[in-house]
């Protein structure tokens, strides 16, 4: 028994063509029911699946990583293969990233794709310190429910989890930097007053991917969650509009964007010019392996004799530091005097270092100071 109701996983059957639904980080399949209900009433067979650690109790998120959550969904999306024929991906917030991430790897399996309020970024401060403070706090208090329209039911954690959600930041880069992979159809909703969500991130998908057909649907008077909010109807309608464009040829895939046949011709042209021929004494890349007289050789670079004299300083110099930071950003505050423990290990750590320098020119040895 989790601390989620109605958590399951779960499947509507129906025709031969399926929907793959994804929720979003620290979610469940309940955040998506009414818009996977609104889907399956149309005849289309819908799989929602519990992506790995969620709908249970917030601990069980902490012991996965974003190639689990992946794993979840890629099991749902090759289940559901083998009763349709063909398969569309829906994906919310988090959930948006790992269709994504699904499309960039198997794009020629799926028909389209429908991402709300998709996450693929987030710069706020707080994420560069995951990597320390996921070691030290294993969770966080989160936000309420960002639904505009009231009495909405929680269907997720109270809490995040901070070692899955430093391993969030792993599933973003990898989305982000290959956005140019992505060609299906896609469907872009978003939410203008998302406060969980920058609609940045929906932008940065619309500007970076190949597809050759991309449909923007903005949302004004809902927040994060759409499908739990007043414009839900609206949700329902642009996806359904969508998947049966897609299906009539309405919208139609192309196998290469032009502007990716032009780098191809151009690269074909390229090698085409090129002799690589063993017969002759030497080839064109032989020439450009081959060292020129004026080539500059870097130095081997030379560790500093100073460092090792200066290495307890700089730890005691940035863990002084560190709690600064964590002060600042989390109120951390491991002794209860707030900031200044931090503050004296980093005078204490820099004037050890200064010290040891000026020990050390004055007896002759020269070097960097690290």
């Amino acid at each position: 028994m989790g601390d989620i109701e109605n958590s399951e996983s779960f499947l509507i059957p129906g025709g031969k063509v399926g929907i793959v639904m994804i929720h979003g980080f620290t979610g469940s399949p309940a955040t998506i029911a009414p818009w996977a209900n609104a889907l399956a009433r149309e005849g289309y067979t819908v799989s929602v699946p519990r992506l790995a650690g969620h709908g249970t109790r917030w601990e069980d998120l902490n012991q996965t990583t974003w190639s689990d959550w992946y794993e979840s969904a890629e099991s749902a999306f090759l289940e559901l293969q083998k009763s349709c024929e063909r398969v569309f991906l829906a994906g919310f917030s988090v959930g948006g990233a790992l269709a994504l991430k699904l499309a960039q790897i198997r794009g020629s399996e799926i028909e389209g794709v429908i991402l709300l309020n998709p996450s693929i970024f987030d710069e706020r401060k707080i994420y560069h310190l995951l990597p320390l403070v996921k070691h030290l706090v294993p969770s966080l208090k989160s936000g309420a429910m960002d639904v505009n329209k009231p009495n909405a039911i929680r269907h997720s954690y109270g809490r995040l989890p901070l070692r899955a959600l430093d391993s969030l930041r792993g599933l973003w880069r990898s989305v982000e930097d290959e956005l140019y992979l992505v060609t299906t159809p896609l469907m872009v909703a978003y939410s203008v007053h998302d406060h969980v969500v920058d609609p940045r991130n929906s932008e940065t998908i619309i500007d970076n991917v190949y597809s050759a057909d991309i449909r923007e649907v903005i949302f004004e008077k809902s927040f994060h969650n759409v499908a739990l909010d007043y414009e839900a109807d609206i949700l329902f309608e642009e996806s359904l509009e969508f998947i049966q464009d897609v299906l009539t040829g309405e919208i139609a895939r192309t196998e290469e964007s032009d502007e990716r046949d032009l780098i191809d011709a151009e690269f074909d042209a390229i090698i085409s010019g090129l002799s690589l021929d063993e017969s002759s004494p030497t080839t064109y890349l032989d020439e450009l392996g081959r060292p020129q007289a004026d080539d500059f050789h870097l130095p081997n670079p030379v560790l500093p004799k100073l460092y090792e004299s200066n290495q307890s300083s700089l730890w005691v110099l940035g863990g002084g530091a560190v709690l600064v930071l964590l002060y600042i950003f989390i109120g951390f505050d491991l002794f209860g005097t707030g900031a200044w423990p931090g503050v004296v290990a980093m005078i204490v750590g820099l004037g050890r270092i200064i010290w040891n320098t000026a020990r050390r020119l004055d007896d002759g040895e020269d070097g960097a100071i690290l």
